[in-house]
């Protein structure tokens, strides 16, 4: 025994990069000793990654209908139109002066000025009373003219401040501006959108779920040694990250799984809803998941993955302790 004043052996001190180096090594072996587990289990595996890809698949088909129903109604907004009817009576050259300075304006695209004649047409062609219009001494119609919002200013609340606004002019006297049509249309966007996370968010504690559930009966199944683990220094830190890291393969399998079946159902459906679009002289093309929303889809299942592995794994190891 050596002397109590006797130097001790200074402790081999690793350099930060060593350490690194070393930390990143356990965590690859678990990586893949991890996969190898699963893979050593066909059947659960493949039954668990096929629960998850469901139900990450149904929020996915969810958006892409948004986003397809938001490409169909890109254009609506130039469709919405303005009549403003001139007081009488009117010339010609103040209708033109007025199209002129409403045409002018910046939250206005094009503007039509529509002579009383040609109003007059238009009604008899529309109304089928064209002998009893002919009974009459003038034409009782005034100067209209027909505006298209601005792409920037066709926006329902746009619409309505632009009609207010023609409203005030002295040579104005009724000013139509449909836009219930719109507003309801963005109302159902936006209940389409509300519903997509509503069911993004419900579905994904189900995957959480799932994910813990799974990792329970594995740590069951695991019991003994876990506790061979723990008798022999093993924290439950270090017992945890194995399942882990099956947590994030299941998340990650479930979520490549979700995009092949989204994948698979817009090829089946593209050709169908582009025939149909095509007798509507549109070439409208339905869109699938583009890059943001594929890594959202395959890197949130294997976050979801990893929570639910966590929170169960790091509640039921706290309660096995390896007994004498």
């Amino acid at each position: 025994m050596s002397p109590p004043d006797a130097p001790r052996p200074a402790r081999a001190r690793r350099s930060p990069l060593a350490a690194l180096s070393s930390w990143l090594e356990r965590h690859v072996q678990t990586l893949v000793s991890s996969l190898g587990k699963l893979v050593r289990q066909p059947f659960a595996t493949v039954l668990t990654i096929g629960v998850i890809g469901l139900g990450l698949a149904l929020p996915a088909c969810l958006h892409l209908v948004v986003v397809n129903a938001s490409a169909v109604t890109a254009g609506i907004g130039k469709t919405v139109q303005l009549s403003v009817y001139l007081k009488l009576p009117m010339t010609a050259e103040q209708a033109s002066k007025v199209r002129q300075g409403i045409a002018a304006r910046d939250d206005v695209a094009e503007a039509r000025l529509v002579t009383p004649e040609e109003g007059l047409k238009e009604f008899e062609s529309l109304s089928g009373f064209g002998d009893a219009l002919g009974a009459l001494e003038g034409n009782p119609l005034p100067y209209v003219v027909t505006l298209r919002p601005a792409e920037l200013f066709d926006s329902p609340e746009a619409v309505d401040t632009l009609a207010d606004e023609l409203r005030t002019l002295p040579e104005v006297e009724i000013v139509q501006a449909d836009t219930e049509w719109v507003r309801r249309l963005d109302a159902i966007l936006d209940a389409l959108e509300q519903v997509v996370r509503v069911a993004a968010l419900l579905l994904g504690a189900g995957v959480v779920a799932i994910a813990g559930n799974t990792i329970r009966l594995d740590i069951n199944s695991r019991r003994e040694e876990i506790e061979v683990i723990k008798l022999v220094g093993g924290s439950n830190a270090f017992v945890r990250r194995p399942f882990l890291y099956s947590g994030v393969w299941y998340g990650l399998g479930g979520g490549l799984l979700a995009w092949l079946m989204v994948a698979t159902a817009v090829g089946m459906l593209a050709g169908p809803i582009e025939r149909v679009a095509a007798l509507y002289a549109s070439t409208f093309r339905l869109q699938g998941l583009d890059s943001r929303a594929i890594l959202v889809l395959v890197g949130g299942g294997a976050v979801l993955g990893w929570i639910g592995s966590w929170v169960t794994a790091t509640y039921h190891l706290r309660r096995i302790e390896p007994t004498a």
